[in-house]
């Protein structure tokens, strides 16, 4: 057996292969056979599906957040993936992006965001006036995120900014033009509209699925929009499930971030909002047309005998059980124990009447004479002695002779 060379691949890359330049000894038997076709697959893997973003950015010495923003700006093309996972890279494509000249730096010069201080120290401006351009739409952000203050941090590509410079010189200089000031004044912030805009757009380009693309107008609306261009229940749950998460980073977890989040994520202009429905109208009836939404099937299916039921009744098997009861599996032959019934409540006890005020009196005999009264024991004709009722109020009786 012959000494095998492996084939060249990129340093560190242990999942398709060994290391490039290595020299592996000669294997025999079984074993041999096995390697060979354990390389030969491994190969044919990472040609046909690629790599994945963070192996790719491994292998191009780039960061996974750069290699992603390069991927999506359509700098670096990539491949769907057949799972339904995020994109991924050819290894023909790596290749021709190392045979660029200057790879990796100006690739990552391409991609490269700065915040409003940089950006302002770029263009050699105050902050204040970057700022200003930026409420009035001049620079169109490209990511954002949320400090730990909750204050809304924009990230503006650098190439960008230097093109401007160079077409927009006049601006950067001097009194701001009527319209800019204008704008300022009456307070208007076009960032979170040009960003939505943006990140649509980069959104729709990266897929050409019907449902996807209309997944992605209607995260631009909110729920009662939707509601009201949308109205079948089983395609807003489609499209909700389609939806493309807007922050790669993730949503902060307290209800501030989040709330502030919500709101620059939606639609807030009427005319935005208007465009939204018209072009989430249009998608939806284009998907529509490529296939409907998906519903639940009917509930007819095999049924079996069932346990529970009376004799020659029948249940559709793959119901679910009700939560928390045990499934109850009867020997051959032997009659499964029915549960025996819940007895009957007891009747009540009758509550005995209280007795009347003449019964009292006649059950507990003559009455005892008053303190301070003449006579014996008996009281005189005509007295009125004062006994107790049942109802816990002073009574008087006339104890005299009839």
């Amino acid at each position: 057996m012959t000494t095998q060379h492996a084939p060249s691949y990129a340093p560190g890359d242990a999942t398709h292969g060994p290391r490039c330049g290595v020299r592996l000894p000669a294997v025999h038997g079984t074993a041999a056979h096995g390697t060979a076709q354990a390389a030969a697959h491994g190969t044919a893997q990472a040609a046909a599906h690629g790599l994945a973003l963070s192996r790719a950015a491994e292998e191009m010495g780039l960061k996974s957040g750069e290699l992603a923003l390069a991927v999506q700006l359509g700098k670096v093309r990539s491949t769907a993936d057949a799972s339904g996972g995020p994109p991924r890279i050819a290894r023909s494509e790596i290749d021709r992006l190392r045979a660029a000249e200057g790879f990796p730096d100006t690739l990552r010069e391409r991609v490269r965001t700065v915040g409003t201080s940089e950006a302002a120290e770029l263009l050699a401006i105050s902050r204040h006036r970057f700022t200003g351009l930026a409420r009035t739409g001049h620079f169109v952000p490209v990511r954002l995120c949320l400090n730990r203050y909750h204050a809304v941090v924009w990230l503006y590509l650098a190439c960008e900014l230097r093109d401007f410079a160079h077409d927009h010189a006049e601006l950067l200089t001097g009194r701001m033009p009527p319209a800019v000031r204008a704008a300022l004044e009456a307070g208007e912030d076009r960032r979170p509209r040009n960003w939505r805009g943006r990140k649509l757009g980069l959104l729709l380009r990266s897929t050409a699925d019907p449902w996807v693309r209309a997944a992605a107008v209607a995260a631009m609306l909110d729920p009662v929009s939707l509601a009201e261009v949308v109205p079948d229940p089983y395609e807003r749950s489609h499209l909700r499930v389609l939806r493309p998460d807007l922050l790669p980073g993730g949503r902060p977890q307290s209800p501030a971030g989040r709330d502030l989040v919500d709101r620059l994520l939606r639609a807030d202009h009427p005319d935005e909002i208007l465009w939204h429905r018209v072009s989430l109208a249009d998608a939806v009836r284009e998907a529509r047309r490529a296939g409907p939404a998906p519903r639940p099937g009917p509930a007819a299916g095999p049924t079996a005998e069932s346990p529970d039921g009376p004799s020659g009744a029948v249940a559709p098997v793959g119901l679910p059980r009700p939560a928390g009861r045990r499934a109850r599996h009867a020997a051959p032959g032997r009659k499964t124990r029915r549960p025996s019934p819940l007895p009957l409540p007891l009747p009540l006890p009758r509550r005995t009447p209280a007795p009347s005020s003449t019964a009292f009196a006649a059950a507990i005999g003559s009455p005892r004479r008053e303190r301070g009264s003449p006579g014996g024991g008996r009281a005189a004709p005509g007295h009125r002695t004062r006994l107790a009722g049942d109802d816990g109020r002073r009574m008087k009786l006339d104890c005299g002779p009839a």
